[in-house]
């Protein structure tokens, strides 16, 4: 019986053994992050059992076979009708700066995506402003309307949304609507889906989320855009869920949510639509692909230049921190961020640094307080050495920040649905524009500013006087911050 037992042991250990053995061989062969691999590594050894599990779960990018399989058979009809793009000269840019110049190259390369010139874009920065302009849009729809949304909160103006789809659905207006089955649980418990459906729109829930469905795919991928197309003409992007703030997330003790969107018109607003078109077909099996950019009077003149930035599982991985990096190096005088969830790469973080250190101005603007406890104290560890190099760090004291934006010299911006964090940037469903008019990124840096005179600067001498508690616990979330 002793020898029994010595035996089961044996195998015991040795089952135990390759299983690290072959977790930790998986882990480096992924070829990504070393912070991130480190991650994941020191999890698994410190909690093997929970550790592994966990890996299973949400270690690598899982999209789910049949996703998958559907996403590769679709490549091709979607590059094709990107590829029209190119044919449409009215629409090319003439004279991209220099900051735009390797933005646009980069995307059509990689993605086959062109910047696009002949748009008008007005920036939204009051959520009741965004609400009723699209309340207004909605109510003037022709043909159809078009939504995705990481969240959709019932309450408030958001309701009223809701009542204005109803309505245009009744007067044969056609109306689709992706919403993240995770981000919308509250809305799809409400009334609204059922009266919705009833009325004739067609509302979807993205990425399920269950037991059985977590084998197959990981369940932290999230359908993160947030994009409004009416009539393939407007077009609506950036960092605002559809939710009203007065009615959203009130227990979480952060104040309400600052958020802009981006109300578009001209060639890119059908990018958009494709985009979306994507989406919906991965989820459905259904295709939409919208009616491409038509061809303009001569007579009209190039205005503002957008190139439509997409990322996610399915599109080319790094493509959102290629642009920002790319923005970053490029910077001579100053860089101005927003962001709610601040939990950069290295790549980023260096990027950031040397900026600060070679004299630009570096800005950065967070809440205060943050929904997010692991993501508040992982953000934490960062602020030390961005202190030490120069950077501005100013703290939002008028809400949760949730808008993601970008401004390069006054000259250059970015502005959508990207957090600067891992998850962001390497995992989530994303979309950002890279804007090509000085009109509306000075637009963007006074929004940016008006922020900035709601916050307290930190200061380094005193960040550096905090409790060593605290910097315990920074450095502890810090270790996990590649899986944030």
């Amino acid at each position: 019986m002793v020898e029994l037992y010595k035996i089961l042991t044996i195998i015991s250990v040795l089952a135990y053994w390759l299983l690290i053995a072959g977790i930790t061989t998986r882990i480096v062969y992924k070829r990504r992050s070393i912070g991130v691999s480190l991650a994941w590594m020191m999890l698994i050894y410190v909690v093997p059992i929970l550790g592994i599990l966990l890996y299973f779960l949400v270690g690598e990018m899982n999209l789910g076979k049949t996703r998958a399989v559907r996403s590769k058979e679709m490549y091709g009809p979607y590059r094709e009708w990107f590829r029209r793009l190119f044919a449409i000269q009215q629409y090319r840019p003439h004279n991209l700066s220099d900051y735009a110049t390797p933005i646009s190259h980069l995307c059509e390369k990689r993605l086959g995506i062109p910047t696009l010139a002949n748009n008008q874009l007005t920036l939204k920065s009051s959520t009741e402003t965004i609400l009723t302009t699209l309340i207004e849009d909605i109510q003037q729809a022709q043909t159809s309307i078009h939504l995705e949304f990481y969240i959709w909160y019932p309450g408030g103006l958001a309701d009223q949304v809701a009542e204005a789809l109803i309505q245009a659905a009744q007067r044969d207006v056609a109306v689709r609507i992706l919403l993240d089955a995770a981000g919308s649980r509250k809305f799809f418990n409400s009334k609204w889906p059922k009266l919705m459906r009833k009325a004739g729109i067609q509302l979807v829930s993205a990425l399920s989320v269950s037991l059985v469905r977590m084998i197959f795919r990981r369940l932290d991928l999230r359908l993160h855009r947030k994009i409004v197309v009416i009539d393939n003409q407007i077009g609506y992007t950036g960092s605002m869920n559809l939710v009203d703030p007065k009615c959203f997330n009130q227990s979480a003790g952060v104040g309400e949510w600052i958020d802009v969107m981006v109300r578009i018109t001209g060639s890119s607003v059908p990018v958009l639509n494709c985009i979306l078109a994507w989406d919906w077909e991965t989820e459905t099996d259904q295709r939409m692909l919208p009616e491409p950019p038509k061809c303009l009077p001569q007579k009209e003149e190039p205005s503002d230049m957008v190139q439509v930035i997409p990322s996610g599982p399915g599109m080319p991985e790094d493509m959102i921190q290629q642009v920002l990096l790319l923005s970053i190096y490029q910077a001579k005088h100053s860089i101005t961020i927003t962001s709610p969830y601040f939990v950069p790469s290295e790549n980023l973080l260096f990027a950031l640094t040397a900026a600060a250190l070679r004299g630009v101005e570096v800005n950065l603007i967070i809440p205060d307080k943050n929904d997010s406890m692991m993501v508040e104290w992982a953000s934490r560890s960062f602020f030390g050495e961005l202190l030490n190099a120069g950077v501005n760090i100013h703290r939002f004291r008028g809400g949760l920040l949730h808008t993601k934006s970008v401004v390069i010299d006054l000259h250059h911006s970015l502005i959508g649905t990207v957090n600067l964090d891992m998850r962001s940037l390497w995992l989530n469903f994303e979309v950002t524009l890279s804007v090509e008019n000085l009109e509306f990124t000075q637009s963007l840096s006074e929004v940016q500013h008006q922020y900035m005179a709601n916050s307290i600067k930190m200061d380094a001498r005193q960040w550096r006087k905090r409790p060593l508690v605290k910097r315990l616990v920074e450095q502890f979330f810090y270790l996990f911050s590649p899986l944030l």
